[in-house]
């Protein structure tokens, strides 16, 4: 939302306004999300964007927006629908706070591009990069490219030897992967990301290393990039692609006897087994995953095991076997994290464990919680979850209120799920997750037969808005 000082300053979009014409602003959202899919775009369109276009709030679209515009009203340009030219709304006076600034040119030189710093409100720059850095032809070799893997491109004869270039540009493309998902989620990613992936074991398949050292970082980073690309298939509801490259980052380990990879990769497949209605394999590959990484000295991954193990157990129905794996949980958690090598030698947590904080801590007990029907226990860890995220990382502050909506729903307390839905709806504008839309629908088939109850009409209308 936009805060006083910027509302106070929007100027009405009155061109945009004449362009909806006597349609309602639910009618003309309607029509903005069939074109979207005209063009293979998707955008979350709905009644309360239009409203913010036209009270001049948003003063310039993100870039998937801007091709739906000039995709529904061909031959007019921006200036034409009312909105101010992309270059002004950088430069202008609505700037960011000095360090969103600087985190928004970190996350720029981190995709491989020049750094300019963001200075409107919406997140624009963020959709552009997402669209350059995984828009391809095709080919493996358009997909290095796009991802900074040029180098990784594998001649068609003859051997080639690996060098520090193509290792750093593999690891490099893990960290992009990651970022995009913190803020998209996984469904717009997936197909694109899988490219790169392919141009990385073709290296594998076909190069020589000068170094035993880099042989051995090209092996982890590419099983860095199958798990990542698994979890976006994961993420997306794709569940066979994301077994596939789950076992392909787990063989990678096995060659190069790498305990971390092993570990995260069991960690991933733990999940896959959960969320795919197996859960003694979650509990077997979480102890797996246990055994791989007992000698990494990183409490906080040890911790994650756990409490995959337990979501395991929560779905055997095994109250006893949660609880135990729980508490081992939080003892491992509750010993810190490990960042650098001031806390020890070899004790330093795995760099994808970043997300992981006391936030998913909250999210994971309520998920355990949840599948054993305790919906208080449920709701008091949801609610921790959703409020402890930092607003940053927009794809998992959508998913801990869209978990917390679901909690309450089932709960019985209706008026507090359509808040909390609708406060997911709020952030989840340009994230693209199978997983935070099942969540909504499931909270929306709960909540229609509360249609009376204050807050839950308001949030069927929207949900139904923004699905159809």
């Amino acid at each position: 939302m936009a805060s006083s000082s910027q509302a106070s300053r929007a100027v009405p979009n009155l061109a945009f306004r004449r362009l909806r014409g006597q349609r309602s602003p639910g009618e003309f959202a309607a029509a903005v999300r069939k074109a979207a899919r005209e063009i293979g775009e998707q955008v979350s369109c709905d009644a309360r964007y239009i409203g913010r276009v036209e009270a001049g709030e948003i003063r310039c679209p993100n870039y998937a927006y801007e091709r739906v515009f000039l995709h529904m009203f061909p031959g007019l340009a921006l200036g034409d629908l009312g909105f101010t030219a992309r270059e002004q709304v950088r430069g202008g006076a609505r700037c960011r706070p000095r360090e969103q600034a600087h985190e928004q040119a970190l996350d720029t030189r981190a995709f491989g591009f020049a750094a300019t710093t963001h200075t409107g409100t919406d997140s624009d720059e963020e959709s552009d990069v997402l669209r350059r850095a995984f828009m391809t032809s095709g080919t493996a070799t358009a997909a290095a490219a796009s991802l900074g893997l040029s180098s990784m491109a594998v001649p068609s004869q003859g051997r080639r030897r690996v060098g520090e270039p193509e290792v750093k540009a593999v690891e490099e493309a893990v960290r992009r992967i990651r970022l995009l998902d913190d803020r998209h989620g996984a469904d717009g990613l997936y197909r694109r990301a899988a490219q790169p992936l392919r141009a990385a074991y073709a290296l594998l398949d076909a190069g020589i290393a000068a170094r035993r050292s880099t042989t051995d970082r090209l092996h982890s980073g590419a099983g860095e990039l199958a798990i990542s690309v698994g979890w976006l298939a994961h993420d997306s509801g794709r569940f066979d692609d994301a077994r596939s490259h789950y076992a392909e980052a787990l063989a990678t380990a096995r060659v190069a006897g790498d305990a971390a990879l092993e570990a995260h990769a069991f960690c991933n497949t733990s999940f896959l087994a959960r969320d795919t209605g197996r859960p003694r394999e979650a509990v077997r590959s979480a102890q797996a995953g246990l055994r791989a990484a007992e000698h990494l000295s990183s409490p906080r991954l040890l911790a994650l095991l756990s409490l995959r193990e337990a979501g395991g157990w929560a779905g055997l129905g095994d109250r006893a076997g949660c609880e135990q794996a729980l508490t081992r949980a939080h003892t491992y958690f509750d010993r810190g994290a490990r960042a650098g090598a001031g806390a020890g030698a070899g004790a330093v947590d795995p760099e994808w464990m970043s997300f992981f904080g006391e936030p998913e801590l909250e999210s994971l007990q309520a998920q355990c919680w949840a599948t054993l029907g305790d919906w208080p226990r449920a709701i008091r860890h949801a609610r921790r979850a959703a409020t402890l995220q930092d607003r940053r990382f927009t794809r998992n502050l959508a998913l801990y209120r869209a978990e917390l909506a679901t909690d309450l729903a089932h709960g019985g307390t209706p008026d507090e799920a359509a808040s909390a839905a609708e406060a997911a709806l709020d952030v989840l504008d340009g994230v693209q997750s199978a997983r935070i839309q099942a969540l909504l629908s499931s909270t929306a088939r709960t909540l229609r037969g509360h249609r009376g109850v204050r807050g839950v009409g308001a949030f069927l209308r929207r949900y139904e808005e923004v699905r159809v």
